[in-house]
């Protein structure tokens, strides 16, 4: 049952955001790119990947399709040349406030029917069941 349900809510969610999103014109993938860039600005391809449980590869293409975009800007590492750091853009900062709200949106209409203590409580048994995962 427990994975069922999971699986659904993960496809539920993605579907709302990306309906929230339409008129955006972002990819899957982009958006959580663009939140983990909002807070962390300049980072380099391989902590992207990492943060946002992206391969690589996949990382790089989406990257290359956001910079033509104008979302993002990537510029070779001063002290290490081999690397990448990539950048919001205005244009990336902007979108970055509509997959917030796109995010936001979903998240309450997903918990409306929660208290507080409910909320807090369904998260750290999510943080639980996540870090069990994690150490299979």
């Amino acid at each position: 049952m427990y994975h069922k349900l999971m699986m659904e809510n993960h496809l539920i969610f993605t579907k709302k955001v990306f309906e929230q999103l339409a008129e955006r014109n972002l990819s899957s993938g982009q958006p959580k790119v663009l939140e983990y860039l909002k807070e962390h600005d300049g980072s380099v391809q391989k902590d992207i990947a990492i943060a946002c449980k992206i391969e690589p590869a996949t990382v790089t293409s989406l990257l290359i399709r956001m910079e033509k975009n104008g979302l993002v800007q990537r510029k070779l590492n001063n002290e290490n040349r081999k690397y990448l750091n990539v950048f919001l853009t205005e244009k990336g900062e902007e979108e970055v406030t509509h997959v917030e709200k796109a995010f936001t949106t979903i998240e309450n209409t997903a918990l409306c029917n929660f208290t507080d203590d409910e909320k807090e409580q369904f998260i750290k048994y999510l943080e639980r069941v996540n870090n069990n995962l994690k150490r299979v």
